[in-house]
């Protein structure tokens, strides 16, 4: 089964053509990797996938639905979740409160007016914190974290009920059905590794193998060790084009991609 579809997506910007006839397929539960010289359209494609751009030609499709028009808050509400390079948290908050503003964003105004569900939800933010490697920072300033840190504070935020669920998928209690929220079916990660440290690379990898067990990825990144490793699927762009596909040996060994990366060195 396709999570996520593009089919001959064309995006240009005046004259100049961002991407030309790409197309792609996401299933679920896979890591899926797009890599490319400066330049080859990667972010723009991004763009395409969340909302933030509309292709000028083509379709995009989400778990069977045409979310070609949508906006990125239409696609957000159907499971589509993105963090692009740049953090956006609230550094003045602690670790424990900006997941817990992540957590509340679908509360109803009733719940948060009595104060119910930071008691409700106090185990669960510990469990993910837990999860991501945070839990001794959880009452830390995020602008005292580290840059890796941050990244996954802000992929946690993203993700973090796909994480509770892990760990509490054999409770059906109410309590735990009245707190959860949407959970993303698609997480889009734009270069999460960047400026990381080669330590932060590698947990940030396991933190990326424990999200895909809930939710497909699609990651634009310029490391192309860190890609190998953990992506089950690759997609390289070129001036806008599709230049090759497959799986990361494939793609490691093909002829067009290193003759395309050689002439860039």
């Amino acid at each position: 089964m396709t999570l996520l579809e593009a089919n001959g997506v064309y995006k240009y910007f005046g004259s100049l053509y961002a991407l030309r006839d790409v197309s792609l397929e996401v299933e679920p539960n896979r890591i899926f990797g797009l890599i490319g010289p400066n330049g080859s359209g990667k972010t723009t494609l991004m763009k395409v996938i969340s909302g933030a751009h509309y292709p000028d030609k083509g379709t995009v499709r989400f778990n069977g639905t045409d979310i070609t028009r949508l906006s990125p808050h239409q696609r957000s509400r159907l499971g589509v979740s993105i963090k692009f390079q740049i953090t956006a948290v609230f550094e003045e908050l602690c670790v424990y409160d900006n997941l817990l503003i992540a957590k509340q964003a679908n509360q109803s105004s009733w719940k948060l007016l009595w104060s119910k569900s930071k008691r409700l939800l106090h185990d669960e933010i510990l469990n993910v914190l837990e999860q991501f490697h945070l839990r001794e920072r959880a009452y830390d300033r995020v602008s005292d974290l580290s840059h890796g840190e941050q990244q996954w504070l802000e992929i946690s935020m993203a993700t973090h009920d796909l994480i509770e669920n892990l760990k509490f998928s054999q409770q059906q209690s109410l309590e735990m059905s009245m707190v959860t929220a949407l959970k993303p079916r698609l997480l889009l990660l734009d270069e999460p590794t960047a400026g990381m440290s080669r330590e932060e690379r590698k947990t940030t990898g396991e933190i990326l193998q424990l999200v895909k067990r809930s939710c497909a990825i699609v990651i634009v990144e310029h490391d192309l060790d860190f890609i190998k490793d953990i992506c089950d699927q690759i997609t390289v762009l070129n001036n806008g084009e599709v230049l090759d596909e497959g799986t990361p040996a494939q793609i490691e060994s093909s002829e067009k991609v290193i003759e395309v990366y050689a002439s860039r060195v």
